[in-house]
């Protein structure tokens, strides 16, 4: 019998890879949804080829030109939030949410209200509401699985271990575009520049993210969220290469290392199919080739989001929901040329110094509409403070 699967974020880089891999064994899969946002084309391209029943455009706007697309299929068109909730609540196994950003959070939640396995490359979702995704993953049968590649990578090696044994858990990082920039010349970095990475393959946000780290600084959140560890024990190292996507350090003294390719097929496969391992159309490494690999101390005058990261953990609370809203405004900024890539940074910082009240709550009470308060203030707050300083 065929899966059901629905993909959130189809027309971008993790959604595209999923499609990929769902493709090569067309008959495995029935679609039931696939979401995207302004590239109408490739959203009706993959619909009609992967005979979905739904495609939804968040963009409400691009409604009609959705229809227009997929007149004859047979693929129901629909457009704007409450038709992506609508589909995450469409009876299905499998869930790939790949949403970019706390929009994605609604879908996510839905898709688990109705007992799915959730594939989740949405971070912001742990960093945002991490309690509350595992409590209703939990009381309504659902599952998640990690496809950040750095979480993947810490949730098999963690496979058949006790989490009590666990040391350390140490995210790599790749340093982005701007890894080897002297600091002194960080402070005129275009969004341009910052949106090219030396080794993966992504959308712009998420590259630009890469470059400030802020990336990386969801990344470490979301461990302690999603495997429950301790913040003094989850480190960061910069891994240019980006073979290795995390190690697991236990008490005996060993180090479990997942290593392979820059490529999101393979933690997306092993979503996709767990808890069994399937062949990948990824490439296999050759170690001499290879040659060597080299790590760096990740720099926090560099990297100032890692140690605001690590104040988030320490605060607790909606300050998750705090962090992710005033990092997406001060990017919308960046990317918009209204403020420095430096700025961002300083902007964060002011919007949790300015709502550290949003730390108090208890994580186990932690609903949706707190979440939703948390995250408007933010950006509120993010926007006055750009507005008050001159960059």
């Amino acid at each position: 019998m065929s899966r059901r699967i629905s993909i959130f974020g189809a027309t971008g880089s993790i959604g595209q890879n999923t499609i990929d891999l769902i493709a090569r064994d067309r008959a495995a899969y029935r679609v039931v949804a696939l979401t995207g946002g302004g590239n109408i084309a490739q959203l009706a391209r993959d619909a009609r080829s992967l005979s979905a029943e739904i495609a939804v455009t968040a963009d409400e706007s691009r409604l009609d030109d959705l229809r227009a697309a997929l007149a004859g299929s047979g693929v129901e068109a629909a457009a704007g939030r409450a038709a992506l909730v609508e589909a995450a609540s469409r009876p299905a196994d499998w869930i790939m949410s790949a949403i970019v950003g706390a929009a994605g959070l609604e879908p996510g939640l839905r898709a688990l209200q109705q007992g799915a396995t959730l594939a989740l490359a949405n971070k912001e979702s742990m960093v945002c509401a991490g309690p509350l995704m595992l409590r209703t993953a939990r009381d309504r049968g659902g599952q998640i699985l990690p496809v950040d590649s750095e979480h993947s990578a810490v949730f098999q090696a963690l496979i058949g271990e006790d989490i009590a044994a666990v040391e350390r858990v140490i995210i790599t990082a790749s340093g982005g575009a701007f890894r080897d920039w002297p600091l002194k010349d960080l402070a005129r970095a275009t969004p341009e520049q910052a949106a090219t990475h030396p080794n993966w393959s992504m959308g712009q946000r998420i590259t630009i993210d890469s470059a400030s780290m802020f990336n990386k600084a969801l990344e470490l959140i979301e461990t302690r969220e999603f495997f429950g560890i301790a913040p003094a024990k989850i480190e960061t190292v910069v891994h240019p290469e980006s073979m290795i996507h995390a190690l697991v350090g236990f008490n005996d003294g060993a180090l479990m290392a997942h290593v392979g390719p820059p490529d999101m097929r393979h933690a997306i496969g092993f979503a996709l199919h767990y808890p069994t391992r399937k062949a990948l159309p990824v490439e296999r490494l050759d170690l001499v080739k290879l040659g060597q690999l080299t790590f760096r101390d990740p720099c926090e005058t560099r990297w100032p989001a890692l140690r605001l990261a690590r104040e988030v953990m320490q605060a607790g609370g909606l300050m998750g929901s705090v962090f992710n809203a005033a990092k997406e405004r001060a990017l919308d900024a960046f990317i918009d040329h209204r403020i420095s890539f430096l700025g961002m940074a300083e902007v964060v910082e002011e919007v949790l110094v300015s709502l550290s009240s949003q730390a108090g709550h208890n994580a186990a009470g932690i609903t949706l509409d707190m979440v939703a308060e948390a995250d408007h203030l933010a950006r509120i707050e993010a926007d006055a403070v750009m507005q008050r300083k001159t960059w």
